[in-house]
């Protein structure tokens, strides 16, 4: 049996696409913006971890390693580097600019994934990747270009409708896995 760890890291894309919604919202225009590095920063780090480990090990079968351990190590960084830039209270322009390039690529896989079928639930799953690039692409043009409250106000409903998917997702994922590999034990038990 492979280890699986994806619920994890979807839940992680839950708190972070909430928190992003709640920052674009209500606190992006805030003088001091330090009080929203660490709840970023938990972000980061779990999708860096859970991101570098899937993308050098391969855990799951088939292409999910491609689709969400390189997506996860993206989004993780993206956080990882905000939490920074917030704490020292500097800009995230130049974070938001890399977000275009990983957003592109969330909608690319997600559109790859309704188009093969991958995934038990592809259309969910493409949908959720292809709303979670969105938002990485419209965070530049909505805290920089047209940071009008309408535009705050439409970014912020797209992160918590990809939030609510990867809920969906992440919370039905742990629903079977604990029945899945309830009869599971690691190599040093089994034969006892």
């Amino acid at each position: 049996m492979f280890i699986d760890y994806l619920t994890i890291m979807l839940i992680n894309l839950v708190a972070g696409f909430f928190l992003l919604a709640y920052y674009v919202y209500s606190g992006i225009d805030d003088t001091d913006q330090r009080a929203w590095a660490p709840g970023f920063g938990v972000v980061g780090i779990i999708g860096v971890a859970t991101g570098l480990h899937m993308i050098f090990t391969w855990p799951l079968p088939s292409s999910f390693n491609i689709a969400f351990g390189e997506t996860e190590l993206l989004f993780g960084a993206l956080f990882l580097l905000a939490s920074l830039a917030l704490a020292f209270n500097t800009s995230l322009y130049t974070v938001a600019i890399y977000a275009i390039f990983a957003g592109v690529a969330a909608i690319v896989i997600g559109a790859r994934i309704i188009d093969r079928g991958v995934t038990t639930q592809p259309i969910v799953s493409g949908i959720g990747f292809i709303l979670s690039g969105l938002t990485a692409i419209l965070f530049l043009p909505i805290a920089y270009w047209v940071p009008s409250r309408p535009a705050k106000i439409i970014f912020a409903i797209i992160a918590i409708i990809a939030a609510l998917i990867w809920a969906f997702i992440g919370y039905t994922a742990y629903w079977e896995h604990l029945s899945s590999f309830a009869n599971w034990a690691p190599a040093t038990l089994r034969g006892r």
